[in-house]
């Protein structure tokens, strides 16, 4: 029974952090005017160049295009990195007075530059695979747009305590933790051992270049 509702607390964390993780054409060439001319010549407008041919044995004229080489397209703006294209670990945890810092690093694997901005989300899970009670606070911190490039990381600092507070005897230890990308309703799975006092709370700042504290 224990294990069920376990199980049950997982999906339904999972589809709440979701939620809250999800936040945040150019006009054509206008066509050359055709030429109405009654002798040969030669006219440009939009890029193409057209050419007025009079037709053998008559009057009439009939016009003959050759478009002039495209420019090189503008290179496309960088997107919202998305899971499938991150990799997520964290650090060596630091220690100090029960306090207890790690960070937790997303790496673009992708092979196209793009970029993260906020918050993750985060699930602990304990040995058996039930979802842990996991209370992610933001810490008050402006969050800034890290643009990183194929093999570029940034990370998030995660601050939580080891000692018991309130009614608690002891903390319960997870096994791994699930992340969800700013924006993001796709999760990672990493490996995550550590006791989570002060009912599950995880203090978390949004995404920071690089990958240390």
């Amino acid at each position: 029974m224990e294990r069920s509702r376990g199980t049950a607390r997982l999906a339904t964390a999972v589809t709440g952090l979701a939620l809250l993780s999800a936040c945040a054409a150019p006009a054509g060439t206008a066509p050359a005017r055709p030429v109405a001319t009654h002798a040969s010549g030669m006219s440009q407008a939009g890029g193409a160049t057209t050419t007025a041919v009079r037709a053998p044995g008559s009057g009439a004229v009939r016009a003959a295009s050759a478009q002039a080489p495209a420019k090189a397209s503008a290179q496309a703006p960088a997107r919202r990195c998305r899971t499938t294209g991150l990799r997520a670990k964290t650090g060596a945890q630091d220690a100090g007075a029960g306090q207890r810092y790690a960070a937790l690093v997303l790496t673009n694997t992708s092979s196209k530059t793009c970029w993260v901005y906020g918050f993750v989300g985060l699930i602990m899970i304990d040995g058996h695979g039930d979802a842990l009670r996991t209370r992610t606070r933001r810490e008050s911190v402006t969050p800034h747009r890290v643009t990183l490039r194929p093999g570029a990381s940034a990370h998030a600092r995660l601050h939580w305590t080891v000692v018991p507070g309130g009614s608690e005897t002891t903390c319960p230890a997870s096994a791994r933790l699930m992340i969800i990308p700013p924006d993001e309703v796709a999760h990672l799975e990493i490996p995550f051992k550590a006791a989570v006092c002060g009912d599950g709370r995880i203090d978390v700042t949004p995404m920071a270049p690089g990958v240390s504290l």
